[in-house]
């Protein structure tokens, strides 16, 4: 039985889990929002919130207890800095989990997870370094695929001007099905 554990291994060594986690907070200082696996977003959270407590109160020694999880400078001035002050008023949940879908190499679950205090500036300015291309929703995939057929075939009749086999069409489609966005919805 798994009683008051909190803590995801994440299939690696406690040096290695240490390293991974605080490279992963001071990223999401930062940058205020990033996007990993769903396992290491939860497992963040439950590292970093403790730390985004902790600067609320800036003293010299709840600056060395962050800086001994941390290890870098920046992310500390930061957090106690510009971070602490938008979160003063908030009594807890400092971060949010967004779910993205499956990652197209391996299958894993993507999410992202970003600072909730973020003003309406910053949130406009993370929105324009986001990719353009926006990724499909894995709920509208199926219809999508239903669309990118019938346009496939479309496309392909009218090139070849003849009628495409059922083996030529179901592998157009295995070609499309891991394409971020249908070409046609641009």
């Amino acid at each position: 039985m798994r009683h008051g554990v909190k803590l995801n291994k994440l299939s690696r060594t406690a040096a290695h889990r240490k390293s991974l986690l605080s490279n992963l907070a001071c990223e999401l200082i930062s940058h205020k929002r990033i996007t990993t696996t769903l396992a290491k977003a939860k497992s963040l959270r439950v590292y970093v919130e403790p730390l985004l407590t902790r600067s609320k109160e800036d003293n010299t020694h709840n600056r060395r207890i962050v800086f001994s999880y941390l290890q870098d400078k920046e992310a500390i001035k930061e957090l106690f800095g510009a971070i602490s002050e938008k979160i003063a008023s908030r009594p807890g949940g400092y971060t949010r989990i967004i779910k993205l879908g499956k990652r197209m190499g391996d299958n894993a679950e993507t999410a992202l997870i970003e600072l909730v205090t973020l003003t309406r500036s910053m949130a406009r300015q993370l929105r324009k370094r986001l990719p353009r291309r926006p990724v499909v929703p894995v709920v509208l995939r199926r219809k999508l695929e239903k669309l990118v057929l019938n346009k496939l075939l479309l496309l392909k009749a009218k090139q070849k001007k003849k009628q495409l086999s059922r083996i030529q069409l179901l592998n157009i489609i295995q070609r499309t099905r891991h394409m971020p966005c249908p070409f046609f919805l641009e």
